[in-house]
């Protein structure tokens, strides 16, 4: 009998990592879909850890998602996975979490690793379920991402999972504790990826106390308090990683079916692997996902995105800037409900402005822009960037054009999926590229 057994979707994970001697280092990389327009970031990762155990290749990096080999790429990945178990590469822990303390550009931020109940998810808008995607799930970016989980013996997450949690009485009282428990690995991380630190947390009353502190932020009192009545509980919110959550959503669908319902309980494809951070924790900042589309004459796209806004809103107007400190003085000084947008492309700066938005946030108005544009505009394709510097590098390409967006408030999150359902897909990035998470922990999900 499982001794965590509850019913707020936790699975307390038995995790897969190397030896404490290993050069964990070489063995952390990014998530897979940062740095999706610079496949030379990944070159430099690949050669950081040639030669080593590294999750570099138990992964299939976006910037190589839909190129010429990747076939081959998934086969190569599922081969390094059983190689890794079979040569003693991955060592199982007995079941815990696992506490995690990462520095990355000068911040600190606390998480637990732990495993999620996916019967407890739902991606659909309006869903009520304990554990809710926060932005639009595109469903088209599913199956490419399923054909590297299955059949695969492990998984290996990227996933970021937010609770609102002002009281801090789930990982905060877990990290008073650091000092007593086991550290599993303390390594700077490759390409400025910061600092990471793991500690085991197997002690049972400790487990305990986090499952109960979970089950108390979906107390109907408490939570009524928060967002009044007539809500269901929402307990997890995706910070990073939704779509990766929603494939293994899809793949557990996929073996439910094959099997009896008495064995889906125990069955490890049912939960997946995340690490849950509080939305309170100093050291987490939402940063905005910005565009770059590629593939277009610029002026051209300019002028449908335009036409597309007017349409789609009313009143957008476009201004153009002699330099960026003019456009950034602009922003800042523009009041008022409307939404401003700067646009880049080649040496040339601008801003939309759309007075009367259809959309609540800008980057829902942006959006639907673009979304339109693509439909019209053969061969363009959109990138979701993280930075500012890399999107005014990118749009100075000749058939480019970037875009900026601001930045979404921490406080608006979980009120926002909880009375409107999911924000425009994209919306807000937990930190810069090399403060997204790296890859670390593992674990089985086929027997």
């Amino acid at each position: 009998m499982n001794r965590y057994t509850n019913n707020i979707g936790v699975k307390v994970p038995q995790v897969l990592l190397p030896d404490k001697n290993a050069d964990f280092k070489k063995w952390s990389v990014v998530a897979c879909d940062q740095f999706t327009s610079q496949p030379e970031y990944w070159e430099e990762a690949g050669n950081i850890a040639a030669g080593a155990p590294s999750t570099l290749n138990l992964i299939l990096p976006e910037a190589y998602l839909g190129k010429p080999g990747e076939a081959e790429r998934i086969e190569s990945i599922k081969a390094n996975m059983r190689e890794y178990l079979d040569a003693g590469v991955l060592n199982t822990l007995e079941p815990g979490f696992v506490l995690v303390r990462r520095i990355a550009s000068g911040k600190e931020r606390l998480g637990l690793v732990m495993a999620l109940d996916l019967e407890h998810y739902d991606y659909n808008k309006g869903a009520k379920t304990l554990i809710r995607a926060t932005e639009g799930t595109i469903v088209d970016r599913i199956p490419p991402r399923l054909r590297i989980r299955q059949d695969a013996p492990i998984e290996l997450p990227h996933i970021l999972v937010l609770i609102d949690d002002p009281g801090r009485t789930v990982i905060e009282p877990v990290e008073k504790c650091a000092k007593e428990l086991e550290v599993l690995y303390d390594t700077d991380l490759m390409l400025d990826g910061g600092h990471i630190t793991g500690y085991f947390v197997n002690e049972p009353e400790l487990v305990d106390n986090v499952i109960a502190a979970l089950a108390e932020l979906t107390n109907k009192d408490a939570f009524e308090a928060k967002y009044g009545a007539g809500h269901a509980p929402l307990l997890f919110a995706m910070g990073d990683g939704n779509h990766s959550f929603a494939t293994a959503k899809a793949a557990w669908e996929a073996v439910k079916a094959t099997i009896p319902e008495a064995e889906w309980e125990a069955h490890p494809a049912r939960y997946a692997l995340v690490e849950v951070e509080n939305v309170h924790d100093a050291g987490i900042e939402f940063e905005p996902i910005h565009r770059v589309l590629f593939g277009v004459d610029p002026k051209a796209a300019k002028a449908k995105l335009l036409a597309m806004l007017n349409e789609q809103n009313g009143n957008a107007t476009a201004k153009e800037f002699l330099s960026q400190t003019d456009l950034d003085a602009f922003v800042a000084d523009y009041s008022g409900q409307s939404h401003v947008l700067p646009y880049y492309f080649g040496q040339s700066c601008g801003a939309f402005v759309v007075d009367k938005p259809a959309q609540q946030l800008s980057v829902g108005t942006l959006q639907n822009a673009i979304d339109a544009l693509l439909k019209e505009f053969p061969g363009a394709e959109v990138d979701y960037i993280h930075g500012k510097d890399v999107v005014l590098e990118l749009s100075s390409r000749e058939d480019a054009m970037g875009f900026l967006l601001p930045a979404m408030k921490k406080s608006e999150l979980f009120p926002t999926v909880v009375y409107d359902g999911a924000l425009p897909r994209k919306t807000f990035s937990m930190g810069e590229a090399n403060e997204k998470r790296y890859y670390m922990e593992c674990r089985r999900i086929l027997d």
